[in-house]
């Protein structure tokens, strides 16, 4: 089998992996979800992997922070607060770890990072009443927590549009969109849409 037959084929079944996931969480099918939720960041491991990502710095830190995501994935299955902030310091470690591989990348337009920050304002803008929600929740512990993830994912949003490449932008602002209705279902109000339209930005962009 050739190596571009067997990214594509790899890249199909974690689609259908994804596809499976989002359907669990729509239909609420807790068992379906513990299995394809991970499956699916297996997926993008092997996906990535095969593509060659081991072969430089930068995909090598795209591989680890994949990797940070999945062991994220696995933690947040649990709603417990303990395992939520676990799952947090996972993706905060994750999201430095892309912020490592924009930079060995290159930041090739420096000046696209504004894009970053105006994704950023825009989150902080919608989600102004999550840092208010962590403290009722959790305290000033988690309120620290949950403040210095989105100091760390407005900095993967700013690095990752600056390396000029649009897909990599688009690719952090759906992380940023991803974080705020999470942060917002759990810390402000919880809707019908919070979990399907999470894991579905939250897919488009580890894709």
């Amino acid at each position: 089998m050739s190596e571009t037959l067997a990214v594509g084929l790899s890249a199909l079944l974690t689609a259908a992996v994804m596809l499976t996931n989002l359907w669990a969480v729509v239909r609420d099918r807790r068992d379906i979800e513990r299995l394809t939720k991970p499956a699916a960041m297996v997926g993008l491991l092997v996906v990535a992997a095969l593509a060659g990502a081991g072969d430089t710095a930068s995909g090598r830190w795209l591989l680890l922070a994949l990797a940070l995501g999945l062991v994220g994935d696995v933690l947040l299955l649990d709603d417990s607060e303990r395992r939520f902030v676990a799952g947090l310091t996972a993706f905060l470690l994750g999201h430095l770890a892309f912020v490592a591989s924009f930079v060995a990348a290159g930041q090739d337009r420096p000046g696209w990072g504004w894009f970053g920050l105006a994704v950023l304002s825009a989150s902080l803008a919608v989600g102004r009443g999550i840092l208010p929600g962590a403290r009722a929740a959790g305290g000033p512990a988690l309120t620290i927590a949950v403040a210095a993830y989105m100091l760390v994912i407005g900095a993967m949003a700013v690095t990752g549009w600056a390396t000029g490449s649009l897909l990599v932008g688009l690719g952090v602002s759906l992380f940023v969109v991803s974080d705020t209705v999470l942060a917002l279902g759990r810390f402000v109000a919880r809707r019908p849409w919070t979990a399907p339209v999470t894991m579905l930005t939250y897919h488009g962009a580890q894709v």
